[in-house]
């Protein structure tokens, strides 16, 4: 009975600690921090785009980022939050705060001029930095201060997208490659909601999109979602290659990065005018549209990510989940219309499943899919969140990411491993589909090199 009474004193002390903590030092800062600087966005914005042709000081802005980041804070070059997760990993969730004034200004620069980034990830990245700095001014310990940078990316991502749920569980999730960080849920979730509700006080609005078209759950449908997800999981993996690619293309070009930035946003300007300015920025109108039922070019998801990985590896700052959420939107479009069927409602499942497989987070994603669209779309894009998840296999848009288990049992990976690290291998099991099938393969071959084998030659 007196240790009961004991554990229980402990937990409830606990509690109102981490409800506190969340609430005071982590959702009202990120909150504020967040409505700052999308409040200068919108401004920078509305200014740079009153001029049209504001896009070719591309050139400009990525170098500027560039210079900024390289002298000032290298911390604060790439996407955000893979940056985070390798702090929490490999320093005890040590995050310098020069990063918040230094990825505030230059993500404004590069999206202002033009450069294809969202704001999710900056916001998450700051979010982190303070709460970090919040952890050092009261000199708590590693896991405290861990647990404290978790809640400020779940609160930078609930404060832009206005998702306070999935935020929560998004910092939970996005650390490990299957896993759930449950001890965090409680102030990721109060630190989420705060965060939200701060930003909406201060003016920040959101747009939700509930769906007019709700197909009844049945098998035929289930198997298309099925589908769905799978084509959603190969697009995941184009977009993290597409990544991958850009970022071994820049390293040709030496080391420094305002020189990266003219050479990026040069390209970038001659793209544009070949193909469009829906690629530029985070592209709010096109995923509009895609959730629109509009119709959308086949081609434009891809584009999207090449424009995003010539951003964000030539120098430019700023997010992936929004570029990640365009290309779900508009990858989603053009399935539905490839099948002949609703493209709002793939558009809208497409939107989140990307999110699930690029970024290994489909209870997240998930939920998000509630959070924008409403209940009715829950079945079909958690089935399809979790086909695109296992599709992506054991890569990521944020190669940091710690992998806690196999996606397949015939895939031999090293768990424990960071993503960036691991070596990939092939393992037949007998009695497994995939080995039964392997079998099968390989008489068809052999039989095929027997009956084709050359005779002896005529003397």
């Amino acid at each position: 009975m007196k240790k009961s009474l004991i554990e229980e004193s402990i937990l409830f002390i606990s509690i109102v600690k981490w409800v506190a903590i969340a609430t005071t030092g982590i959702g009202i800062i990120v909150g504020l921090s967040t409505a700052l600087f999308l409040t200068l966005l919108n401004r920078s914005l509305v200014f740079s785009t009153g001029y049209s042709h504001y896009f070719l000081l591309l050139p400009v802005g990525l170098a500027i980022s560039a210079l900024v980041t390289q002298y000032l804070e290298p911390d604060a070059k790439g996407y955000g939050i893979e940056k985070v997760i390798a702090a929490v990993h490999r320093r005890g969730g040590r995050i310098n705060i020069g990063i918040v004034p230094v990825k505030l200004l230059t993500t404004i620069i590069t999206i202002a001029t033009g450069g294809s980034a969202g704001q999710v990830g900056p916001c998450s990245q700051m979010g982190a930095s303070l709460s970090s700095f919040v952890a050092d001014l009261f000199k708590l310990d590693d896991n405290d201060r861990k647990k404290m940078v978790i809640c400020g990316i779940s609160a930078g991502f609930a404060a832009v997208l206005g998702a306070p749920f999935s935020g929560a569980i998004f910092g939970a999730e996005v650390l490990y490659v299957g896993s759930l960080l449950y001890e965090v849920l409680l102030p990721s979730l109060i630190a989420g909601i705060t965060g939200y509700q701060i930003a909406s006080l201060l003016g920040i609005r959101y747009e939700f999109y509930p769906l007019d078209f709700t197909p009844i759950l049945s098998e035929a449908f289930l198997l298309k979602i099925v589908l769905a997800g799978i084509f959603f999981g190969i697009c995941s993996v184009i977009v993290i290659e597409v990544m991958k690619t850009g970022k071994r293309f820049s390293e040709k070009f030496g080391k420094s990065l305002p020189l990266k930035g003219l050479i990026g946003g040069t390209v970038l300007i001659g793209m544009t005018y070949i193909f469009s300015r829906q690629f530029l920025g985070s592209g709010l109108e096109t995923i509009q549209a895609s959730l629109r039922g509009e119709e959308i070019v086949f081609y434009v998801f891809f584009l999207k990510a090449v424009f995003t990985s010539i951003t964000l590896n030539f120098g430019g700052s700023g997010g992936l989940i929004m570029p990640i959420l365009f290309i779900g939107a508009t990858s989603g479009s053009l399935f539905g219309n490839m099948l002949g069927l609703d493209q709002a409602t793939f558009a809208a499942v497409g939107f989140v499943s990307l999110l699930a497989g690029a970024a290994n987070t489909p209870i997240a994603a998930s939920i998000l899919a509630v959070e924008f669209f409403g209940s009715a779309i829950a079945p079909y894009a958690a089935v399809a969140c979790i086909v695109s998840f296992l599709m992506t296999g054991h890569r990521s848009i944020f190669p940091t990411q710690v992998l806690s288990f196999k996606k397949s049992t015939s895939v031999d990976v090293e768990v424990g491993s960071d993503l960036d690290y691991i070596h990939t291998s092939f393992k037949r099991r007998d009695k497994s589909l995939i080995g039964i099938l392997l079998r099968v393969y390989d008489k068809m071959i052999g039989a095929g090199r027997k009956s084709g084998k050359p005779g002896k030659p005529d003397r």
